[in-house]
């Protein structure tokens, strides 16, 4: 059996303090929110946190039923190297900015049920990212769900997927989270923070403690 190393995503980062801290740490993704949350960034600042961030990390731009151009955009300039669609993008929408870009693509899906989780994996993204449902919000909430519902839907072979996991995941949980599911990333943004700014302790703490998830 391959044993695979989960990657972590630190998402929301807002500042070039934010920067320094995960360049010490080396997750492997960062997650710039384009989207109108209290986590949101503009193009330029992130174009300068992109120049900031240390080329062994990946840049994902997370949007919410986005204006395709404005993603393709973001990508030419080289701001942004994964996209998350975080909203209610169709899959129609997926397959045109396939056509457009040659861009990994994440799509988020608020977990309510087993049958929802099902249907959603028939997307054309390359991962799947599964985050809490809360109503009236599109993520980052910072609370969990019960991971039996995708032990549920991803049990039988044909939906087997890469995915990152999202929602409520903190560094004192992220031990038995992984020691229960087996996902390709986890994502944490409100888990590492500390009065709504990141905490490099709680940064390093998270990286660590996944990093010796064997």
């Amino acid at each position: 059996m391959v044993v695979h190393m989960t990657k972590v995503k630190i998402c929301g980062l807002k500042s070039l303090t934010d920067v320094e801290i995960v360049n010490k740490y080396l997750p492997e993704y960062v997650g710039f929110v384009f989207a109108d949350t209290k986590r949101f960034v503009s193009d330029e600042l992130a174009s300068k946190m992109k120049q900031a961030l240390d080329k062994r990390i990946q840049s994902v731009g997370v949007f919410v039923n986005e204006p395709q151009e404005h993603i393709i955009s973001l990508y030419e300039q080289g701001i942004i190297d994964l996209v998350q669609l975080h909203g209610d993008e169709s899959m129609e929408y997926i397959h045109e900015l396939k056509k457009k870009i040659n861009v990994p693509i994440i799509k988020a899906v608020r977990v309510q049920n087993a049958e929802q989780v099902r249907e959603e994996l028939q997307q054309e993204a390359d991962f799947m990212l599964f985050d809490t449902y809360k109503k009236g919000t599109y993520g980052g909430s910072g609370e969990r769900f019960s991971l039996v519902i995708l032990e549920e839907s991803l049990m039988e072979e044909e939906n087997k997927r890469s995915y990152f996991l999202a929602g409520g995941l903190t560094p004192d949980n992220i031990k038995e989270v992984l020691g229960s599911v087996d996902c390709y990333c986890v994502d944490v943004s409100t888990g590492v923070e500390t009065d709504g700014s990141k905490d490099e302790e709680k940064v390093r703490e998270f990286i660590e403690r996944v990093r010796g998830v064997k």
